[in-house]
């Protein structure tokens, strides 16, 4: 896509270092002191469920300013079926240019293109306020459940969207977060060597210590 001075396009492999480093910016101290993303992503891309053809960067007159990929998941249905979905993430915009429409515009062309591609519905976590204007709704109001989560516990961060009009149509079940977002904070620590260093904070808000 290209509109103005904004153009989305696929990920390539000389991308990599620079989206990593975007979303090191856009995330650290947000959810917790520093980040994981940055090196969440970089595992991703080798994991058997990347969707390769989902994986988008934005460019601002030619500088990198966002990125969105998706990886393939499923919902375990309480009638034993294995419902075949996306989730989504990270997503990310450089923090000079948030809260301007720049993640909109790349969530909403990003959500298209995976209709596009015949998948069904995203399911993924995050803020109500900003990802209903796309379209998303509470994942409980589809009858899906997050795993481990306790009966009862604020789900509100669980979101699901329809890509395929009526695909969660008589659908109760369980999402299942892909393995690949789970990843060791050692781990994540060495990654980090390998950048600008930057100081961790714990701020009012974070959700993560």
């Amino acid at each position: 896509m290209r509109q103005n001075n904004v153009t989305i396009r696929l990920e390539r492999a000389d991308d990599y270092r620079a989206v990593e480093n975007l979303v090191r910016e856009s995330f650290w101290n947000v959810y917790r002191p520093g980040c994981s993303e940055h090196y969440v992503i970089h595992v991703l891309r080798n994991d058997p469920a990347f969707v390769k053809e989902l994986d988008f960067v934005m460019e601002k007159d030619g500088t990198l300013i966002g990125q969105n990929m998706f990886m393939k998941t499923v919902i375990e249905a309480d009638d034993g079926r294995v419902i075949p979905i996306l989730t989504m993430g990270p997503i990310g915009i450089t923090p000079e240019l948030k809260r301007q429409g720049y993640g909109k515009t790349l969530l909403d062309f990003s959500l298209e293109k995976a209709a596009e591609l015949g998948f069904g519905a995203v399911l993924f976590e995050g803020n109500i306020g900003f990802y209903g204007k796309s379209g998303f709704d509470y994942a409980s109001r589809f009858g899906i459940r997050y795993h481990d989560l306790p009966e009862g516990a604020d789900a509100s961060f669980f979101l699901c969207k329809e890509l395929i009009p009526g695909y969660l149509d008589g659908i109760t079940g369980v999402y299942q977060t892909p393995q690949g977002y789970y990843v060791d904070d050692a781990d994540v620590d060495a990654f980090d060597q390998g950048f600008v260093p930057k100081e961790k904070q714990k701020l009012p808000g974070q959700i993560f210590d």
